[in-house]
């Protein structure tokens, strides 16, 4: 059965890919549709439907470790690009201080926290040295920005005392530092003394950190500030090209800190922030639709791409020790390691710490961080692979639909105000902004025609929306209680 389930696949494969990518993306688009019905985020989905057309499904066998870790390194620039371009620095800044010390004193807490406890109780039975565990929880140290910003976002969770801005500042920056710490970890049990541990190698591998953070940043700022300089000279013809070129920076900036031995994520990451904040992008609305479709698109191939890694019934036989680490990482490491972290920030109440705690999200990254080991041929890979796969399902399902119903419980959700209704309207920034403006019994007491409104100095009506219908305004137009006013506010020179 499983020698007939390879040939069709390999027919399939190499006669109707095509056929083949768009079936399974109508799937995935169905399982997100009932996905949100259950409050099951989209990505557990998708690994789901990997596994399902996996090798121990259907019979789809992917075992290339290397390419599909080269795949999603390229996906994840992609998803932490869309992150920082979306960002707004007038939001994060009050945040910063917390955020990027959550991201940073938090890896190495949680590294700590979570290769200890991996060690006492697999160190014996699996044979892994403390090195080994710590490398571990170097692996599963970074809140997943793919998932936060998915769960967030997709569930629209408005949160109270600035949680959101910080919540996704931490994980779009502790990503680059997780890499980091996988990495001088990796290369230190493969080619150093584990057991002795080198006080040197030690002290080498925090100094190629520190040079590794400060390359990136560097790096990352002057390729944002170039890009904004470049996109305020050089006239765009349309949104496509101009998302092009906004993309091309952040790959360049990507390229170029991995050239000079920088980290490339955080490089990536810094330039996206500062060609959304400060860079006049004169088709913005078009060019953050079009991150925004790759971002998904690149979501949904990397999570089934790692669901077709996955093998359930290798799952099975790290199922106990797996859930062990899980529950404690969650309700231990994740929450110690927090407020440790924010200790200093004392605006923030321990209703909002604890919240933190609870956004600790696994994903894609942890898994992507997991294959190194495996491509490096490190001994007990596939069983650190394995149970990396199991927490980070059980994290999805167990915290990413929990988000909302935990704010509430503690107080920290609000009803965001609904947003303008502008009719797929846009102007350039540099015009003005678009509001929305519902017509009532009272605007019309001075009058019923649009002059008597007497709108303040700056403000123009656009249109008129009245039972479905649009009408273009005029100074006589005869007003009636429930039309949709679409006006602009901005400098007016009369």
């Amino acid at each position: 059965m499983t020698i007939l389930s390879s040939v069709i696949w390999s027919h399939l494969l190499s006669e109707n890919l095509l056929l083949l990518g768009s079936v399974l993306i109508f799937a995935a688009m169905l399982m997100m549709k009932a996905g949100e019905k259950l409050g099951v985020p989209a990505l557990f989905l998708f690994l789901i439907l990997g596994m399902v057309i996996g090798a121990d499904g259907l019979g789809l066998k992917f075992e290339d470790h290397e390419l599909a870790e080269s795949i999603g390194h390229f996906a994840m620039t992609i998803i932490l690009f869309t992150a920082g371009l979306e960002t707004s620095m007038e939001e994060t800044k009050p945040v910063m201080a917390s955020g990027i010390t959550l991201s940073m004193l938090g890896i190495f807490l949680m590294t700590l926290l979570t290769g200890f406890f991996v060690y006492l109780i697999a160190g014996t039975t699996a044979g892994f040295t403390l090195p080994v565990c710590f490398l571990f929880g170097a692996i599963m140290s970074s809140t997943d920005s793919a998932s936060v910003f998915s769960v967030l976002r997709g569930k629209r969770l408005h949160l109270r005392e600035n949680l959101g801005p910080m919540l996704e500042l931490e994980s779009g920056s502790n990503d680059p530092m997780a890499m980091m710490l996988t990495i001088l970890l990796l290369q230190f049990v493969t080619n150093g003394n584990p057991e002795a541990g080198s006080w040197s190698q030690v002290l080498s591998s925090a100094g190629l950190f520190l040079l590794q953070i400060g390359i990136g940043v560097v790096v990352g700022q002057a390729m944002g500030f170039l890009s904004k300089w470049m996109l305020s000279k050089i006239a765009m013809p349309s949104g496509a090209l101009c998302a092009i070129f906004i993309l091309s920076s952040g790959f360049f900036a990507n390229g170029i800190a991995g050239f000079m031995g920088g980290n490339r994520l955080l490089a990536l990451y810094i330039t996206a922030i500062i060609i959304g904040n400060k860079a006049k992008i004169k088709y913005r609305k078009e060019v953050i639709s079009f991150f925004d479709g790759m971002t998904w698109l690149m979501q949904l191939a990397m999570f089934m791409m790692l669901g077709l890694l996955a093998r359930p019934s290798q799952m099975l036989t790290v199922l106990l020790p797996a859930l062990l680490i899980g529950i404690f990482m969650i309700f231990v490491a994740r929450p110690a390691s927090v407020f440790l972290s924010l200790l200093p920030f004392k605006n923030l109440s321990a209703r909002a710490k604890l919240f933190t705690s609870w956004v600790g999200i696994k994903g894609a990254g942890p898994i992507l961080f997991a294959m190194a080991p495996v491509v490096a041929g490190l001994e007990g890979a596939d069983l650190l692979f394995n149970t990396v796969l199991v927490i980070t399902m059980m994290s999805l399902l167990v915290q990413g639909t929990t988000l909302r119903p935990v704010a509430r419980l503690l107080r920290l959700s609000y009803d965001e105000d609904p947003a303008a209704e502008t009719f797929g309207m846009e102007v350039p920034e540099e015009m003005g902004m678009l509001r929305d403006h519902i017509v009532t019994e009272d605007d019309l007491a001075g009058g019923a025609t649009l002059r008597d409104l007497s709108l303040p100095h700056g403000i123009r009506v656009m249109m008129v929306k009245r039972e479905g219908r649009f009408l273009v305004p005029h100074g006589s137009m005869q007003l009636q209680a429930g039309d949709r006013l679409v006006i602009i506010m901005g400098d007016s020179d009369d």
